[in-house]
């Protein structure tokens, strides 16, 4: 079992009131940095952890993971979210989840296992009565802090795959790039279709969901990726990985893909869609997808590819993910049968 999934479990324990003296106890959470005005200079000033280096939550902060994850070059992410104490969420149909003012998500990068692994960043999504900021934290050599980093930053690394690369935080304007739709900072991650319904429903049971839609955790299970279906997971990776950007009001919302997970029209996912402008992205294909021909394809060509300029996404990726890269492959390989 993974950490992050250890955590989920613990995290359905809790909820369903087998919650541990010792959590009782842990210190709260700062609602004065999450929703005051400042860009707090170290992690640890929210409160979010009761112990950082090992990523335990403290008193109302809550594990959550995702069916199927958003690839960064192989990263263990562990993922929080913060609720002021007396709110609740508000689920919308099986989209995002819709966070009171005072809420915080917060998601770990980590790489290795035991006891080498090695905290990376930590990014915060912060709900404040004017919309949510986004704020990029990197963790010290010694995994005892993590400090904003406005600009950014690189370090090298080895990916799970044995991969070296030189990993990038994004900098401030840059994790606007993928939060954002119609010019606005929003949540990317927790929509109720890519949650388990065992969550959500351990959410609406502790009173911090106010019920649990009919579409929650309808997304596909990741562990199936080679030998289930291959359409929806295909179709599931996309919306996860893609749709954040390739959809109206999204950051590439000028290709004219939209490849989120309700999108029905063939065309606008990119089945026989020519590209908006013919660039070396497209590596000499001449359309977004060609059924039955994966090679021939400019979307899985860009998939797998880390070259800049040609890699998509464009952001948070400097190697390629090989899974998913397989099955989007197989995917398109079955539109010509």
């Amino acid at each position: 079992m993974s950490f992050a999934r250890g955590l989920l479990v613990a995290a359905l324990l809790a909820l369903g009131g087998a919650v541990a003296h010792a959590q009782l106890a842990a210190p709260r959470v700062s609602d004065a940095a999450v929703a005051g005005p400042a860009f707090p200079g170290k992690l640890s000033e929210f409160g979010f952890f009761a112990d950082g280096a090992r990523q335990r939550p403290a008193r109302g902060v809550i594990p959550y993971a995702l069916k199927v994850p958003l690839w960064s070059d192989g990263a263990e992410k562990l993922r929080f979210i913060y609720l002021p104490e007396g709110s609740q969420l508000a689920a919308d149909g099986e989209g995002l989840l819709q966070f009171p003012v005072g809420a915080a998500i917060i998601k770990t990068f980590a790489f290795g296992e035991g006891a080498a692994r090695r905290l990376i960043e930590t990014r915060v999504l912060l709900h404040r009565a004017d919309g949510w900021v986004a704020l990029p934290y990197r963790w010290n050599e010694e995994q005892t802090e993590a400090t904003l980093a406005l600009a950014g930053g690189r370090l090298d690394l080895v990916t799970p795959a044995g991969e070296a690369i030189s990993y990038a935080i994004p900098n401030k304007n840059q994790c606007k790039t993928c939060h954002s739709r119609d010019g606005k900072v929003i949540p990317i991650g927790p929509k109720a279709r890519n949650l388990s319904r065992e969550w959500l429903g351990a959410m609406w049971k502790a009173g911090q969901l106010d019920h649990v839609p009919a579409g929650g955790g309808s997304l596909p299970d990741w562990r199936t990726r080679a030998t289930g279906p291959a359409e929806p997971l295909a179709r599931a990776y996309l919306d996860v990985n893609c749709a954040h950007c390739h959809q109206p009001g999204g950051g590439a919302s000028n290709s004219g893909l939209d490849l989120r997970w309700e999108q029905s029209d063939p065309h606008a996912i990119g089945i026989m869609k020519r590209p908006v402008a013919a660039g070396r992205g497209a590596g000499g294909h001449n359309f977004s997808i060609l059924p039955g021909q994966p090679d021939a394809s400019i979307l899985l060509y860009r998939m797998d590819s880390a070259e800049p300029g040609i890699a998509m996404p464009e952001l948070g990726k400097a190697s390629v993910d090989t899974d998913g890269v397989a099955l989007v492959r197989r995917w398109i390989a079955e539109m010509g049968k």
